[in-house]
């Protein structure tokens, strides 16, 4: 089993940035970075289950149904933030639980915005 790192991203946070900016460059962005892989898998699995055809659509399409999933469907979406939740610290969950709804948002809109950059690496 391949041990998983936070990559480190740089310049993302200045003396200006406010706390939850700070947590999403300096948390949010490096585990999910970390988790690309199986972000990528999970959304091609949940496309295998629900049997949608994902390679005769246009890529503006794919694109739609990308943010299509993360708008209406809240068991993908509690996959999804599970996937990086489940990789805080308790200092950073302290921090998550005083500021669920717009950590959440984070989470959901960059994750959608990664898979629809990666529609190419999707093997459907």
């Amino acid at each position: 089993m391949n041990k998983k790192e936070r990559p480190i991203l740089a310049d993302l946070v200045n003396a200006g940035t406010l706390d939850i900016e700070k947590f999403q460059n300096e948390i949010l962005r490096p585990i999910i970075k970390m988790q690309h892989h199986l972000l990528i898998a999970s959304f091609e699995n949940y496309l295998k289950k629900r049997k949608i055809d994902f390679s005769i659509l246009t890529d503006q399409k794919k694109r739609s149904r990308v943010s299509a999933v993360y708008k209406t469907d809240n068991n993908f979406k509690n996959l999804t933030l599970g996937l990086i939740i489940g990789h805080f610290s308790l200092n950073e969950f302290t921090f998550y639980t005083a500021n669920l709804s717009e950590v959440h948002k984070r989470i959901l809109q960059i994750t959608a915005q990664r898979i629809k950059d990666s529609i190419l690496d999707l093997k459907l």
